[in-house]
C-alpha cells in the first residue's frame, strides 16, 4: 500500500532526515587511514542516543538477511556495494567506501547514504562516485507531478548507460515513511512515462548504485553484505525526497 502524506506530516519529517544527514556529515569526516569500521558504527549509534533516534538497522531481518542485521550502519567497502556489514577492518589509503545509514526521530524515518576515497584517490573511483550523485540529482529532478516513476528510473539509467556502467535492478529505492522500506519500489531503469503517477505526498528514497564493470552481485559470508561477482569496485548515493507541488523536496539534503 502507498500512503501519501499530507503536507504537515511532511513538516514533520524534516527532523529525521536533517539528523540522517548530520550523521552521513560527520562519518564522511571521520572516515581516514587507520579508522576501523566499528568506530564509525559507533560514532553513529552514540549519536543516536544523543539524539534520542532510533535505529532502522540494528533489529532488521528481512527475508534477504542471514540474520538481524545487528549494527547501525552499513559500510560497503570496495567490492562490497551495499548492504555491508560493519566488522573489525582498519580503512586503507585508496578504500571506496559507502555508508548507508537510516533512523528514526518522533516515528518518522529518512533513510541516506554516501559514498567517499579515503586517503589517495583513484580517478576511476571518483568518477564511478560522481555517476551516481549525477544519477542521483537526475532522478530527484523527474520527480515531480505529473511524472511517473518509470520517468525517475528512466533519468538514472540513462546517467549510467551514458557513463558505460551497467545496472542491476535487484535493489534499488522504495518508499519511506513510518517504517524504512515501503512501496513504491524505485529500480534504478526503468522506462519513461511508465508506472505509477507520481503524487504530491509521495515519500521516496532514491539510491542509484553502481559497479564499475558488472552488474553481478553476490551475497558474502557474512549473510549481508552485497558484492561484486569481478571483485570491481562500487558507489551509492541516496537522498530521502518528498514529491510535492512546488518540486521535490530533499529532506536528507547535507549542509
Amino acid at each position: 500500500m502507498i500512503d501519501l502524506k499530507t503536507p504537515a506530516e511532511i513538516e514533520a519529517m524534516r527532523p529525521a532526515g536533517a539528523f540522517v544527514a548530520s550523521v552521513l556529515t560527520r562519518l564522511s569526516q571521520e572516515a581516514a587511514v587507520g579508522v576501523n569500521l566499528l568506530e564509525l558504527d559507533g560514532i553513529a549509534h552514540q549519536m543516536i542516543r544523543e539524539r534520542g533516534a532510533v535505529s532502522c538497522y540494528i533489529d532488521y531481518h528481512p527475508s534477504f538477511g542471514a540474520m538481524p542485521f545487528g549494527k547501525v550502519l552499513c559500510t560497503s567497502v570496495n567490492d562490497a556495494v551495499l548492504h555491508g556489514l560493519p566488522f573489525d577492518y582498519v580503512l586503507q589509503d585508496g578504500d571506496l567506501l559507502s555508508v548507508d545509514f537510516a533512523a528514526s526521530v518522533d516515528g518518522w524515518v529518512s533513510d541516506s547514504a554516501l559514498s567517499v576515497v579515503v586517503g589517495t584517490p583513484r580517478e576511476e573511483d571518483l568518477r564511478l562516485i560522481r555517476t551516481t550523485e549525477v544519477a542521483l540529482d537526475a532522478g530527484i529532478a523527474a520527480a515531480v507531478v505529473g511524472n511517473k516513476l518509470g520517468d525517475i528510473s528512466a533519468a538514472i539509467g540513462a546517467v549510467a548507460t551514458d557513463a558505460g556502467y551497467s545496472i542491476n535492478t535487484d535493489f534499488g529505492g522504495h518508499g519511506v515513511g513510518r517504517t524504512m522500506h515501503g512501496e513504491p519500489h524505485v529500480p534504478n531503469q526503468g522506462r519513461a512515462h511508465r508506472g505509477l503517477p507520481l503524487k504530491p505526498g509521495l515519500v521516496i528514497a532514491i539510491e542509484p548504485w553502481f559497479l564499475a564493470s558488472t552488474d553481478e552481485i553476490y551475497t558474502d559470508p557474512d549473510g549481508w553484505t552485497l558484492r561484486s561477482t569481478d571483485r570491481s569496485r562500487g558507489a551509492h548515493s541516496e537522498h530521502t525526497i518528498a514529491i510535492t507541488p512546488d518540486g521535490p523536496l530533499v529532506l536528507t539534503a547535507r549542509s
